[in-house]
């Protein structure tokens, strides 16, 4: 795609308001001015969330495009030369939920004879990031639409407010609860975010029954954080509740700004031969992988995001200090400790790809200063191991043991006090 920086002047912007309203769906000819066949849309996709809205046009060939934002409604204007008006494109605006946090609704059609218009009708203002992506695994080209809110939720605060509102009762181990009426005095809550790993445009691995690793990380993740939040002295945040794609080095940041005491990534491994088999947890290597299979799963892994889609256009300086190699050794050490301790637990469920904790050089597991782990619940290129993973049961044990290794770990490396923000009053 080669995306042109628009400079509009004042008649620009009121052609493009006008058109806004009526948009033509006539379908364009299937080829361009000089003969070559037009581009043509493959798939259209829509994946909503609080924290942004991305939606996906892959298609076959590179496209020409330019945007526009728009006020008095808030509007996106996105408009693509030379491709053909088909039927995926015209499903579009039937893709649109109504519970949608930043997209009102779409319109689509030709603008001009060789221009296909997007208006993009928002429910308040947004940053949009708009970037192409080249083919990469089963995806062909990809027009990227990411809608940011102008103010986005400060996942602290959001956090905080929802633990308030619960209304549970939350005190230190071996305290009595409060008295009605009293307020529990709480000194320290441990804080564990957890990562379903995956999401969205990226799929993870899929099994041979068709089960997709993202659905099973985010549900096995998610019964894990109900059993943390039951816990009187624990708390829990996902990088993710919903079908969507955080890139790694988000969700490393997440888990920094709720001031993580423990980050656990939840993954359901994939070998290209389908007899592999076990569960197995991994920290992260300041040298290089433990086996070549460690090392092969870490790439395959690390290349989340180009398969979710990150724009990487845009640089966030802050993010990038956060992303330091793991030097400190009091926090590679705990990430140990903790490995171990969950190993302990998921071996008494499942047979272990290996008896012992594995390293490689996972780049969700670089947060320099939170204990970080990454457990590979089972192969999902098992036959008989994807049954288990899409299994309620299987699920529910799977996260009795990353809650009984938690425990098991905090036993012996109790936490120490943290800021006052790293508390609830």
């Amino acid at each position: 795609m080669v995306e042109r920086a628009a400079n509009f002047s004042r008649r620009d912007i009121l052609r493009f308001a006008s058109a806004s309203l009526t948009l033509l769906v006539t379908p364009l000819a299937a080829s361009n001015a000089w003969g070559r066949a037009a581009p043509t849309l493959l798939a259209v996709r829509v994946w909503p969330s609080s924290d942004y809205t991305r939606v996906t046009l892959e298609h076959d060939q590179p496209l020409k495009v330019s945007h526009l934002m728009l006020k008095d409604p808030d509007r996106l204007v996105v408009d693509i030369e030379e491709v053909e008006f088909n039927s995926v494109l015209q499903s579009l605006p039937g893709k649109i939920l109504e519970a949608d946090p930043q997209i009102r609704l779409i319109r689509a059609g030709r603008f001009k004879p060789d221009v296909v218009r997007l208006v993009i009708e928002l429910k308040g203002e947004v940053k949009p990031q708009v970037f192409s992506l080249k083919p990469v695994g089963n995806y062909s080209h990809r027009l990227v639409l990411d809608l940011y809110p102008a103010e986005p939720p400060d996942p602290l605060m959001a956090f905080l407010e929802k633990h308030r509102d619960s209304g549970q009762a939350v005190v230190r181990p071996g305290q009595k609860p409060a008295k009605p009426g009293e307020q529990p005095d709480i000194q320290r809550l441990v804080t564990v975010v957890i990562d379903p790993g995956h999401g969205g445009e990226d799929p993870g691995a899929i099994g041979r029954g068709g089960s997709y690793e993202k659905n099973v990380t985010l549900a096995i993740s998610r019964r894990l954080k109900a059993k943390i939040d039951a816990e009187p002295n624990m708390r829990a945040l996902l990088t993710r509740d919903g079908d969507y794609f955080v890139p790694l080095s988000q969700r490393v940041s997440k888990a920094r700004r709720v001031r993580a005491d423990l980050f656990i990534s939840v993954h359901a491994d994939a070998f290209v031969k389908p007899t592999a088999r076990g569960s197995s947890v991994f920290v992260l290597s300041e040298n290089g992988a433990s086996s070549s299979a460690a090392r092969w799963l870490a790439n395959r892994e690390n290349s989340a995001d180009l398969v979710g889609g990150v724009n990487y256009g845009v640089k966030d300086p802050h993010l990038a200090r956060t992303l330091l190699d793991l030097s400190q050794t009091a926090t590679l050490n705990d990430s140990l400790k903790l490995a171990k301790s969950v190993l302990g637990e998921i071996g008494g469920i499942n047979t272990l790809h290996k008896p012992h904790v594995e390293q490689a050089g996972f780049a969700v597991l670089k947060a320099p200063d939170i204990p970080s782990i990454l457990v590979e619940t089972a192969f999902i290129s098992n036959p008989e191991e994807e049954k288990r993973l899409v299994d309620d049961a299987y699920q529910d044990k799977m996260a009795d043991a990353l809650l009984t290794g938690i425990r098991g770990y905090f036993a012996q490396n109790p936490a120490l006090a943290r800021s006052k923000m790293a508390a609830v009053y």
